[in-house]
């Protein structure tokens, strides 16, 4: 059995946090192995929180927007928003905290923002000379795989804050060692491993309950295409918000379900998966009410899935099939690197694409090897 970071922490008594008043960024993710809430397992021990910090969604996981400061009803504590006005801790609000804790479930993509809200909190914590703790969780799509072209320097943001490619396959405690060292933070930073995680391992083979890590990531399988089918979210496509299946298929009013289907199972990119055209009306976020055609992904060998590619190779069809209704230019928004998407914008032959992200696949698997904690 697999253990997250927070069941090693409490295996230890949770020692470190003797006589600390303690800080911690979380949200309804932060389970220990019996379900209990992370926030409620460290008071039982004992921990003294001063304050709690909710990332994108809210510290319950529900929100779809931007997340107000609160009182967290159980405990009574503070509960700072770190996706409302301010996306960091700012001073006052780590005045009383000399420790602050990292304990929220990510799913290996760039652009799912609660990396970047970690790295944020992290530099606010060198200001101020305040100790980081990662309570590491497994990479649920593996810790192997890393797909997709590093983000450009000039285009690091909230949805791009380090250099990564699209899918980095590594895990939050991984990524804390490489920002700290790659931005040169120089804080005191410790991460509590999982146990008995292999970087092979996809989160359904680690006997971990499955909890939604946002109110749009309700499968695996999504966790597994998201990184290439959100991608093209900054365009006007719906990426399936809306429907029972967001992220598993994509649509537009303008788009021929059967012709863009048989075109990318006709790319190589189609290994492991099939495209099936489908109708749908979403009732939420881009065409909401308005009915779409488009293709369902259907995975038929999720070992040969290639999401990231896949999401570049619908790139590829649609600006092929509609270089007039779709607008490629925004998805360079997400995507953060200029070559690749001038080469989209440009009718580069798709294998061309995939051999530029393939380049920064090698200098990235070399450049995280010192930081890997996992075998």
């Amino acid at each position: 059995m697999v253990l997250n970071g927070i069941d090693a922490l409490l295996m230890q008594g949770a020692r470190m946090l003797e006589g600390k008043r303690v800080g911690l960024i979380t949200n309804h993710t932060g389970l220990t192995a019996d379900r209990q809430p992370t926030i409620d397992a460290l008071r039982a021990l004992g921990v003294r929180l001063t304050a709690l910090f909710s990332p994108e969604h809210g510290i319950r996981g529900q929100l779809d927007e931007h997340v107000p400061d609160t009182v967290d009803e159980r405990t009574g504590l503070p509960v700072y928003s770190l996706y409302g006005e301010r996306r960091q801790p700012i001073p006052q609000q780590l005045e009383q905290v000399d420790i602050l804790l990292f304990d929220i479930q990510d799913i290996g993509t760039r652009f799912y923002t609660y990396i970047s809200t970690m790295g944020l909190a992290m530099e606010a914590c060198a200001e101020k000379g305040i100790p980081f703790i990662v309570l590491d969780r497994v990479n649920p799509i593996n810790g192997v795989a890393v797909e997709g072209p590093l983000a450009d320097a000039e285009r690091l943001s909230f949805t791009a804050y380090h250099r990564l490619p699209v899918r980095h396959g590594m895990t939050v405690g991984e990524l804390a060692q490489m920002f700290n060292a790659e931005r040169g933070l120089n804080i005191t930073l410790t991460v509590i491993p999982c146990s008995g995680w292999k970087r092979t391992q996809w989160f359904d083979e680690c006997s971990l309950y499955w909890v939604n890590p946002s109110p749009n990531m309700r499968r695996l399988q999504q966790a597994l295409l998201y990184p290439g089918i959100g991608l093209l979210e900054g365009t006007n496509l719906s990426v399936g918000r809306g429907t029972d299946t967001p992220f598993e298929l994509v649509g537009a009013p303008w788009i021929d379900g059967r012709r863009l289907a048989g075109m990318l199972n006709e790319l190589p990119t189609s290994t492991g998966v099939r495209f099936i055209p489908l109708v749908f009306t979403p009732t939420a976020s881009t065409y909401r009410g308005v009915e779409c055609q488009g293709v369902s992904i259907f995975i038929t060998e999720r070992a040969k899935v290639r999401p990231v590619a896949l999401g570049l190779a619908l790139a590829y069809a649609l600006r092929r099939l509609y270089p007039r209704e779709w607008e490629a230019q925004r998805m360079l928004g997400l995507l953060a690197n200029r070559e690749v998407h001038t080469l989209l914008m440009e009718g580069a032959e798709l294998e061309r694409i995939l051999q530029r992200c393939a380049r920064d696949e090698r200098i990235f698997r070399r450049r995280r090897q010192r930081f890997l904690i996992y075998s």
